[in-house]
């Protein structure tokens, strides 16, 4: 599973679509509205009209928490208000943790009075969906995480046939509505995937609606291809933002958009491009391996990126991934004239074909001997999988056509061998 935030604005839009098939008295308002350095009030205004009639509130709609307790909430507010505490706080620099970031993203919805606040939350494990209650929401919660229920679901239980009421605290007139709500709120962490979702608070009005206050959620982005009617259906379809103060090169936004384009996985991370260590590794779980081989050996300063490709990539999608690579190392030379050193590892595939993804390498490489000479690159292959053979072979070869040194070992050779062979001198 890979768990991935999603904005609040999606949350919410994505949970108002899909509540009301379990909870038909979720009757939500669904007015949100987003405000980024690029938005013209005017056009704003006429999308959302009840910007200039409704009592406002507004926030940050970054990954980052406890924005109230950072004085970046703005509540019970005209329009003219929000106009000013936008011009205030976009593009505002703040540190979240040790993360220095901008404001450039801001949620917009109706203020909703309410007397009382209640928190929900639902994470999982191995056996069970886990539902954490409190009778008291809001930003101090974690301060009294001691007053929260914990209420194990074990997986594949009828919600509706289970007895939530006694397992949560006494909730009196609003009890029926609170929990046909939180039952209903079950089913769709479940139905689409959610990984993680935290609801602080919800309030329940004075005629007994539900009204999600502020939301947190994860979705697990591997289920993407189920969802394509529920998480694209929107005039913005559910994008998986970056974490807050993040940054991205040009050429980790354009693997980013490879990535988007295929259910295979191609992960790249620039630690440092004037470094000479380069690695292309297959798999996530052998590239924390790699790394970790090559910072054991003490050679971590010098470890230019972090990433992988696996999957079962196309030859094209894998050609594209390695040409970004190549471009990235020779962009210049060592500067003390060492070789640089590109580690194409993996361990032993189940169904990635290792012929297909290294006849993709094989073409990059073909497209840049002069910039692999000129920067004196030296490559190391250890890789096993259906046809490896085949694979190895188109390497091996490529190498002696190219006049280009390539080491490529097999199976047989233990899976990070090649980082001490490539780093001994």
């Amino acid at each position: 599973m890979a768990q991935k935030s999603i904005n609040e604005y999606s949350a919410k839009k994505l949970i108002a679509e899909e509540l009301v098939k379990y909870f038909p008295e979720f009757n939500y308002h669904g007015k949100l509205a987003v405000i980024t350095p690029e938005t013209k009030w005017e056009e704003l205004v006429k999308e959302n009209p009840w910007l200039k009639t409704d009592k406002l509130a507004a926030k940050p709609d970054q990954l980052f928490g406890k924005r109230g307790k950072a004085n970046l909430l703005l509540l019970d507010a005209s329009l003219a208000d929000l106009k000013s505490f936008i011009k205030e706080k976009m593009g505002k620099e703040m540190v979240v943790g040790e993360t220095k970031g901008t404001l450039n993203r801001f949620l917009v919805e109706p203020f909703i009075p309410h007397d009382k606040e209640f928190y929900v939350s639902i994470t999982s494990d191995r056996e069970n969906d886990i539902i954490h209650f409190s009778l008291e929401g809001g930003i101090f919660v974690e301060e009294n995480w001691d007053k929260v229920s914990h209420i194990p679901i074990p997986i594949g239980t009828d919600i509706n046939a289970f007895n939530l009421a006694e397992k949560l605290p006494d909730l009196g007139e609003l009890g029926d509505v609170v929990v046909s709500f939180v039952k209903g709120l079950l089913q769709v962490y479940i139905d689409q995937d959610f990984a993680f979702m935290e609801i602080n608070p919800f309030a329940v009005t004075e005629d007994k609606l539900v009204v999600p206050l502020d939301l947190k959620a994860r979705l697990d982005d591997t289920a993407s291809f189920k969802h394509s009617d529920t998480w694209g259906n929107y005039d913005n379809p559910i994008k998986f933002p970056v974490s807050f103060g993040q940054k991205f090169s040009k050429e980790e936004e354009y693997i980013r958009s490879i990535d988007e384009q295929t259910g295979s996985s191609l992960k790249l991370t620039i630690l440092n491009r004037d470094q000479r260590i380069w690695t292309m590794v297959a798999g996530g779980g052998a590239s924390v391996v790699y790394a970790d081989t090559i910072v054991d050996l003490g050679f971590g300063a010098e470890l230019a990126n972090y990433g992988e490709y696996s999957g079962n990539p196309s030859r094209e999608h894998t050609e594209l991934y390695a040409q970004t690579l190549i471009d990235l190392m020779t962009e210049k030379p060592d500067p003390k004239g060492r070789p640089k050193i590109l580690l194409i590892g993996g361990g032993i595939a189940n169904f990635t074909d290792v012929k297909a993804t290294f006849t993709g390498i094989v073409s990059a490489l073909r497209k840049s001997v002069d910039k692999l000479k000129k920067a004196n690159v030296k490559i190391y292959v250890r890789r096993g999988g259906p046809n490896e053979k085949e694979g190895l072979k188109l390497m091996k070869d490529v190498g002696e056509e190219m006049g280009i040194p390539i080491e490529v070992y097999d199976r047989y050779t233990p899976m990070t061998r090649i980082v001490p062979l490539a780093l001994k001198e």
